[in-house]
């Protein structure tokens, strides 16, 4: 099958497909006698993979570590779950990221009083030194 249908049949763009095989993520497609990219259905199993270890949240480098174990069929299951505990502990720290962002521009919103006066406490923390820095004094002006 050309890139299009692959691209169809494993779910990622032609793009993505160009771009991993560029990268080393996947080998090279097969050509054509006319130099068009081949794929059979391994190398569309291999796209699928791919693409269900980056949704989720795997960087590149580790799907290349576990394309690196699927394909060793004598590798360790320790190797898989080390690598996979390790993608689940920065998706954590990531998520605790996340909800300190929605706390905090809550807690702005709540106190904007969002009506025609100036004074907006999210451009004046947007506007503020970031953490652990001095911030300069700033004037207030009276309602």
């Amino acid at each position: 099958m050309n890139i299009g249908e692959a691209a169809r049949a494993s779910g990622m763009s032609a793009k993505m497909i160009r771009y991993y095989e560029s990268i080393g993520v996947i080998g090279p497609a097969g050509r054509s006698g006319t130099g068009y990219r081949v794929y059979d259905e391994r190398a569309v199993h291999l796209l699928r993979f791919v693409k269900r270890a980056r949704s989720l949240g795997f960087p590149v480098e580790r799907v290349n570590q576990l394309v690196a174990l699927w394909r060793d069929h004598g590798r360790a299951s320790a190797e898989v779950k080390r690598i996979a505990l390790a993608q689940l502990g920065e998706l954590e720290q990531r998520i605790g990221e996340l909800e300190t962002m929605k706390r905090t521009l809550e807690h702005l919103a709540r106190h904007c009083h969002g009506d025609q006066r100036p004074e907006c406490p999210i451009l004046d923390d947007l506007a503020a030194a970031p953490a652990g820095k001095p911030q300069p004094a700033r004037k207030r002006r009276r309602a």
